[in-house]
């Protein structure tokens, strides 16, 4: 399918000992690493958006318009492409406009992202198509990508992550990572079924419910299914789908002892970063799992870095 080169693949994948030892791991533990894409600072959106921004090119787009939160990873993922592209870039964001500018905030502005700001997460779907509206109405050609760039071409950008994994040789029997908008999670989910990979793909919930997780997910593998001319059901999502709502805490990028530890673990034993938001959380279930014997001896466990590090500076 037609994409664009953003960043360098294949990411690394870092033979976490010294983190595994500590938490007393029978199971090999490895870091796939996205968070270090040199890419607008990288994460795992920018697989993602290597499909969305080539459909968004070949449409004769003049301006891509997104939505996330104040410190959005996605949104700073879809500015950065947008300015490498040479197209505006509009961001609908749920919050008020801070005071000062830090983290993710502050490379939008950076990279010229335009904001709009709206009170509720709710708010942000009417906002992006107002803001198309305006955008044409400028004689501009809009072009919307929803939250995470969480649809079935994006999602296929994380399929294609799976068979780099294959490449690298390095074929684990559990992936986990942090899941929210479902994107990530159907794509991997995908990518196992594309590949042939009998991997279990764990979904760490940021913020939502396994019950709206799961909504989305086999959502865009439906879509996918359809894009690939596979027949209905063809990937398994529904037998293969796997998520825990239990490391959220008190909510979204709201720290937990778990987290806490995650994050300082991380650090000391093997120098990798992880954020309050997704990673830190996701990294927590890893340990939790291990310390209860959830993971075989032997197994290769695979934590999936979707990246966010900006987070520790936001």
């Amino acid at each position: 399918m037609p994409s664009i080169r953003l960043g360098q693949l294949p990411t690394p994948i870092d033979d976490a000992s010294r983190l595994r030892d500590a938490i007393g791991m029978g199971s090999r533990l490895l870091i796939k690493r996205d968070d270090a894409l040199p890419f607008g600072f990288g994460g795992n959106k920018v697989r993602k958006l290597t499909l969305v921004a080539a459909d968004a090119l070949a449409s004769g787009a003049t301006a891509l318009i997104t939505c996330g939160g104040v410190q959005s990873n996605h949104c700073r993922a879809t500015a950065s492409a947008a300015a490498r592209l040479g197209l505006a870039c509009h961001v609908v964001a749920n919050g008020a406009a801070p005071e000062r500018l830090t983290g993710n905030a502050l490379l939008l502005q950076l990279l010229g992202a335009r904001m709009t700001y709206v009170a509720s997460r709710e708010e942000r779907n009417p906002g992006m198509q107002r803001v198309a509206e305006e955008v044409r109405a400028s004689g501009g050609v809009p072009y919307v990508i929803p939250l995470g760039a969480s649809n079935p071409l994006g999602a296929l950008g994380f399929a294609r992550g799976i068979g780099e994994v294959v490449r690298q040789t390095l074929v684990p029997d559990v992936i986990v990572h942090a899941s929210s908008s479902g994107g990530t999670q159907a794509g991997l989910i995908a990518g196992c079924a594309l590949y042939e990979v009998n991997a279990r793909v764990v979904g760490i919930s940021a913020d939502d419910s396994v019950e709206s997780i799961r909504e989305e997910v086999l959502g865009i593998c439906e879509g996918i299914e359809a894009m690939l001319d596979l027949a209905p059901g063809a990937l398994g999502a529904a037998e293969r789908f796997e998520a825990d709502a239990s490391f959220v805490g008190d909510g979204y990028g709201i720290p937990t002892d778990g987290s806490r530890e995650a994050q300082a673990l991380a650090a000391t034993h093997d120098a990798f970063f992880v954020d309050h938001w997704y990673t830190a959380k996701a990294l927590a279930a890893v340990i939790a799992y291990a310390r209860r014997g959830e993971f075989r001896d032997g197994q290769t466990v695979m934590f999936w870095h979707t990246g966010g590090q900006v987070g520790l500076f936001a």
